[in-house]
């Protein structure tokens, strides 16, 4: 597989594959100070609807790198996503993000540090909802 930027595509992300729709890539960037990881995203991938949670601090910031994807957050409209792009994801808020029906995607994630941060997992972008984006 041809790499999609300076970042190595990594492998299978088989750890979280339950959360996401399609197949998704994970290459860990930085585990020290704060968590950085590659994310790479198949033609069609995307994760579920999900939220970042702590007590304090805590979110993540998307630095787009590659090709093309989407972003949402619940009850807003997607904002398609290109590389040079970044979005700040507050704690509490839901959201999804991903590949462009027929790109492949990737973005670098980066974990905000927190105070007993999780991620809560919810349901899965529905066909219907997600086939609407070009």
């Amino acid at each position: 597989m041809k790499e999609l930027s300076v970042f190595k595509i990594g492998a299978k992300n088989d750890a979280f594959a339950k959360y996401f729709v399609g197949q998704s890539y994970l290459n860990p960037i930085s585990k020290e100070q704060v968590f950085i990881a590659n994310v790479t995203f198949e033609p069609g991938c995307r994760n579920n609807w999900h939220i970042h949670c702590a007590e304090k601090g805590g979110g993540q910031i998307l630095l787009c790198t590659a090709g093309r994807g989407y972003y949402q957050e619940w009850g807003k409209d997607a904002v398609e996503l290109n590389p040079g792009d970044c979005i700040n994801i507050p704690v509490g808020v839901k959201h999804w993000h991903g590949a462009a029906p027929n790109e492949w995607f990737q973005h670098l994630a980066v974990e905000v540090p927190a105070e007993n941060g999780s991620t809560e997992w919810c349901e899965p972008v529905s066909d219907e909802d997600y086939l609407k984006l070009k």
